[in-house]
């Protein structure tokens, strides 16, 4: 059991050397709580950190290649027309641990926490996989496909079939639209009409193939909806919960 500080004499204030000690109290408790919430955020899930990890160590290879080298890495790695003719299998596991533009990760990593890391906890890491998992083939395939079509009908150039296209955007599209289960209603509403204007806008004005492979991911997502079915939605008490917890932790 913790000891109370002494009273200064005569019943006055803590000497400062007892505020400095129960102060740097404090501070090791909050730092242990807030370790132990990371920890558990992290064990929670564990397939998002360990992809963001990857995107991190393929990031830094990117950012510290020659022009050459990250030119040909690019290529290499995309799931264009001409990869998925000569390396498919490869091409499409591949394309999924690589961002084009080092600079942005840390985007992607505020973008993993905030909707990955929320829909694996809450879906389970294997019905999170199996989502973005197929998000990304099928957004993929198809959307090359359309690419293939424009080209044969010279609605695009040839030297499309090389275009550089690696990313993690079909699967962040797939998992925000499982999180659309997760909101309670009405919000869950709210949250759909953003998602289909936030991808939608974008065909309308005639888009690229990118933006039909966004779109078919949240497509999927939202059909992997019966995944899901019976998991609970958002309540509006799990701050409050956090905050206690913390609390409760620090003594």
């Amino acid at each position: 059991m913790e000891q109370e500080e002494p009273e200064a004499p005569g019943g006055g204030r803590p000497s400062v050397a007892a505020r400095a000690r129960r102060y740097g109290r404090e501070t090791v408790r909050a730092r242990d709580a807030v370790l132990a919430a990371v920890r558990s955020w992290v064990r929670g899930s564990p397939g998002t950190h360990i992809w963001l990890l990857v995107i991190g160590v393929t990031s830094l290879v990117i950012a510290a290649a020659s022009e050459g080298l990250e030119t040909f890495l690019l290529h290499r790695t995309s799931s264009n027309i001409h990869e998925l003719n000569k390396h498919p299998l490869q091409s499409l596991l591949i394309s999924g641990f690589w961002i084009e533009t080092p600079s942005s990760f840390l985007l992607y990593a505020v973008l993993f926490e905030l909707v990955h890391a929320n829909v694996e906890r809450w879906a389970g890491t294997w019905r999170w996989l199996f989502t973005v998992g197929v998000a990304h083939i099928a957004a993929t395939l198809i959307s090359q496909e359309v690419l293939l079509v424009a080209i044969e009908h010279h609605a695009a150039p040839r030297a499309m079939r090389h275009v550089v296209d690696i990313g993690v955007s079909y699967g962040l599209a797939a998992a925000a639209g499982l999180l659309t289960y997760r909101f309670p209603r009405p919000w869950r509403w709210g949250w759909l009409v953003a998602l289909v204007l936030f991808f939608a806008t974008p065909l309308v004005a005639g888009g690229t193939f990118t933006d039909v492979g966004h779109a078919i991911a949240v497509a999927v997502g939202l059909a992997c909806g019966l995944l899901v079915r019976g998991r609970p939605t958002w309540d509006g008490t799990a701050p409050a919960r956090a905050v206690r917890a913390l609390r409760g932790s620090g003594g």
